[in-house]
């Protein structure tokens, strides 16, 4: 079976690490998987040694104005720009010749982007044998600002789409908390349960160890939880490490390092990331996807500070339903403060370390794998 997966991501790198991690379930299970990326290039995500990536020329947004993307050099996008992407996705379809085609996101969201999309799903359907369509989504969406938007998607799934995954547990995360179910989703829908990374093995020793570890995902994001954390490890008596991520990485370390104590540790991301988490004494971040589940595998006692600038509510949502079953306070954002911050480290320090990790399904990828090669039997 040969599965691409296309995605986009604009801000973060969530939306390509799920994406990465479905590609690896794919090959592990001996199918050739292909990811077209849409978004920018973020080396320290890749696929693993069978499952390949093909880069388009890539966008972000600007910022948390998802409706205005910019190319590379931070210019508005072109129609020729847009025209070459694609161009690039279309032929990647043609020369794959794939049985599953899988959206990431698409329709439920990127609908600037719902052009492009369009055409490589139309033309996945003059394909001959035509191949499954499916949509990959996360356990909970920006909702639609409106009634017109949440009925094109609906529309899209009827018209196009074989199958929905949601990468959540409905006892935890149900889609209709964030997103109206209508009966033609419904009919679709197929939780497959969380999609988490296998912890690798954690030597004891090494970075990490008895910190308190500040993270916020793989892309230019973070600032005022970073600054926070800065004032507040002035007074904690711990060591603190923040990695940070983001194209412009360097230059806003530079800015941390001005403000730091000498017990604070001011890196770039980092590949070993899930070894750094075992080893850290408490974990202080925002609330996306990826970062719940490392946290959910590992059980480690966490602070969380959601992101919520231009009145997202995808991590506030996600933030409390999995403080209710695991170690975890919610700081929100608007309530940030140095001061605050610490008392939730330190309060957070002093609770005894779990050793359980998550009692819900971790193995969405997996799972996902399952749905497809079910339905392509059928």
């Amino acid at each position: 079976m040969k599965v691409l997966i296309s995605v986009t991501h604009l801000l973060g790198t969530g939306h390509l690490a799920r994406a990465i991690a479905l590609a690896d379930a794919f090959a592990s299970a001996g199918h050739d998987a292909l990811i077209l990326s849409g978004g920018m290039p973020a080396p320290h995500l890749q696929p693993g040694s069978t499952a390949k990536l093909v880069q388009v020329p890539p966008v972000r947004s600007d910022g948390v104005d998802f409706a205005n993307l910019l190319d590379p050099d931070g210019r508005p996008v072109a129609d020729d720009y847009r025209s070459k992407r694609e161009t690039a996705f279309n032929e990647a379809l043609q020369s794959f010749e794939p049985d599953v085609v899988i959206t990431e996101l698409f329709p439920f969201g990127r609908r600037v982007l719902a052009g492009e999309f369009e055409s490589l799903l139309r033309a996945a359907r003059a394909l001959a044998p035509r191949p499954l369509v499916f949509c990959s989504i996360r356990d909970v969406l920006a909702p639609p600002s409106s009634e017109k938007k949440a009925q094109q998607t609906s529309d899209r799934i009827r018209d196009f789409y074989d199958g929905v995954m949601v990468h959540g547990d409905p006892g935890i995360t149900p889609l209709e908390q964030s997103w109206p179910v209508t009966p033609e989703i419904a009919a679709k829908l197929a939780y497959t349960g969380f999609i988490a990374p296998t912890l690798p093995a954690a030597a004891p020793e090494g970075d990490g160890a008895d910190e308190v570890l500040v993270t916020a995902g793989g892309g230019p994001v973070g600032d005022s939880l970073f600054r926070a954390s800065v004032a507040a490890a002035a007074n904690s008596g711990k060591t603190w490490r923040l990695l940070v991520g983001g194209g412009d990485r360097e230059t806003r370390m530079a800015e941390l390092r001005k403000r730091a104590t000498p017990n604070v540790i001011i890196e770039s991301v980092r590949p070993d990331f899930r070894e750094v988490l075992q080893r850290a004494a408490l974990s202080v971040s925002q609330a996306g996807y990826n970062t719940m589940m490392d946290l959910a595998a590992s059980g480690a006692p966490a602070v969380l500070v959601p992101f919520e600038d231009g009145g997202e509510t995808e991590q506030l949502q996600r933030a409390e339903a999995f403080a209710k079953r695991f170690p975890m306070t919610v700081l929100r954002d608007r309530d940030l403060t140095p001061e605050r911050l610490l008392t939730a480290v330190r309060g957070a320090l002093e609770r005894p370390r779990p050793h359980v990790a998550a009692e819900f399904s971790l193995d969405g990828a997996a799972r996902s794998v399952e749905v497809i090669e079910e339905a392509l039997k059928r």
